[in-house]
């Protein structure tokens, strides 16, 4: 009898396991099999520049003291001119954030490509090739850390908003400026819609999903619905799971986790038909807004608030009052 029960305990765990995907992504170590390296390259090539672009975007001062005195001295030549100069090179800098999301939306495309064909499940992707799911992640988290600073900084569409009206009323004058020769008006309508979302980088990896999935019509979309959710589910195992925490060997690879986890939820929700909050997501919702409420406040705040604002179903009548009450 003692070994019926033992049974049962370990059907109900074994189920426990089998509803939530259940192993360790190795986001420090993992190396690229043969099988993976043509897909890998490519990505590394596209990452490699990801710190850079942070780094410069998060040394975006902005023009707004030039443009604020241009605004108030309309007759004074120096002071247009001025703030002019100091738009230019900014303006420059916005285009190059901007071709790289459309860098981030082509890696994006190819990996989804590699983790969610047939004849493997998204789960047995994940796990077989964890060089690429690194990957993944590291898209990821780059978007959640671009998106968490364009939104400090106002600056950036203040500056883009003043270089086109002064691009228009040139236009009208029939002046034609070197820097349409870098940033056409074609080139300004596009960044104009990037930098009017709230997370551009993250609407980027959403649009660049759904068309994914509206291009591969023999896939289903459980495919790439499910490769997402396998990926927030491993990454709330890893979190609260003591014998995997304990094999990373920084702290910051917690806080990649966790940001991963949060991308990876905000992304599914806006890609799948019901989200990520509904009863049917197939992520634990509830499970991971615990293991994030289980850091230091200060720590996890700013992905509590993108679980907030930045999800697209967290208001929907269907989402349990329980979940809205944990991200109060």
């Amino acid at each position: 009898m003692r070994f019926a029960g033992m049974g049962n305990l370990l059907k109900v765990l074994t189920r426990e396991i089998e509803n939530y995907p259940h192993f360790f992504l190795d986001f420090e170590n993992a190396q690229p099999t043969d099988g993976e390296r043509e897909v890998w390259n490519q990505i590394s090539a596209v990452l490699q520049d990801s710190e850079s672009m942070l780094a410069d975007l998060q040394a975006y001062k902005g023009a707004g003291q030039e443009i604020r005195d241009a605004i108030q001295n309309p007759n004074d030549i120096q002071l247009q001119e001025k703030a002019w100069n100091s738009v230019c090179p900014l303006v420059v800098r916005l285009k190059r954030f901007y071709e790289f999301s459309l860098r981030l939306e082509k890696a994006l495309q190819s990996l989804l490509e590699s983790l969610t064909c047939p004849p493997y499940t998204p789960t047995q992707h994940l796990e077989r090739e964890q060089a690429l799911a690194k990957e993944f992640a590291e898209i990821l988290h780059f978007t959640l850390r671009f998106d968490e600073l364009k939104m400090r900084n106002p600056a950036i569409q203040n500056d883009f908003s003043y270089y086109r009206r002064t691009i228009s009323r040139n236009r009208i004058n029939n002046m034609h400026l070197d820097i349409e020769n870098e940033v056409n008006n074609e080139m300004a309508n596009r960044m104009s819609l990037f930098y009017a979302e709230a997370t551009p980088m993250l609407k980027t990896l959403s649009n660049a999903t759904t068309h994914f999935v509206s291009e591969n019509k023999t896939l289903p979309i459980e495919n790439t619905t499910d490769c997402l959710s396998t990926m927030a589910s491993v990454c709330k195992v890893m979190l609260e799971t003591p014998e995997y925490r304990s094999r990373f060997t920084s702290e910051e690879t917690l806080m990649f986790c966790m940001r991963v986890m949060v991308g990876v939820i905000i992304l599914y929700d806006h890609v799948h038909p019901v989200g990520a909050f509904s009863k049917t997501s197939k992520i634990d919702m509830k499970g991971c807004i615990k293991v994030l409420k289980e850091q230091p406040p200060d720590t996890v705040e700013g992905l509590l608030n993108a679980l907030r604002f930045t999800t697209k179903h967290l208001n929907d009548e269907s989402t349990s009052k329980q979940i809205r009450a944990m991200l109060q």
